[in-house]
């Protein structure tokens, strides 16, 4: 039975990826999932694979490891408070450009993306 790692899994829609050891993308549906498995991003499964209606898909899933995230500090609020109305800001500034026709140069493009992830990756702790 080949193995792999949940590239993607939403819960709430039933359904993710799992990228296999030998590099195949395998559709994953909950109705697959064991009923008290805790499935999220790079929890390694092993799996049975049937060609399904959009490609291979996963069938007889057994949880091998879930892993543990680490914990981070959070941010305080009065920080984050800061933070935001700064990319409130910039993102003001991007969108009068925007409507005169003008995009963002690619690095200025390239460092507000990886600024909206951090910011993400704040709020989701």
């Amino acid at each position: 039975m080949p193995n792999g790692k949940v590239r993607f899994y939403d819960e709430a829609k039933g359904f993710g990826f799992i990228q296999g050891d030998d590099g195949a993308q395998v559709y994953l549906h909950a109705s697959v999932v064991p009923e008290d498995a805790d499935i999220q991003a790079g929890t390694r499964l092993e799996y049975s694979v049937a060609e399904g209606r959009r490609g291979p898909q996963a069938l007889s899933v057994q949880v091998l490891d879930t892993p543990r995230l680490a914990k981070r500090s959070r941010k305080s609020a009065d920080e984050m408070a800061v933070i935001i109305e700064d990319l409130v800001k910039l993102l003001d500034g991007l969108g009068e450009r925007l409507k005169h026709g003008q995009y963002p140069e690619r690095s200025q493009s390239r460092k507000v993306a990886t600024m909206l992830r951090r910011v993400a990756d704040d709020f989701d702790v």
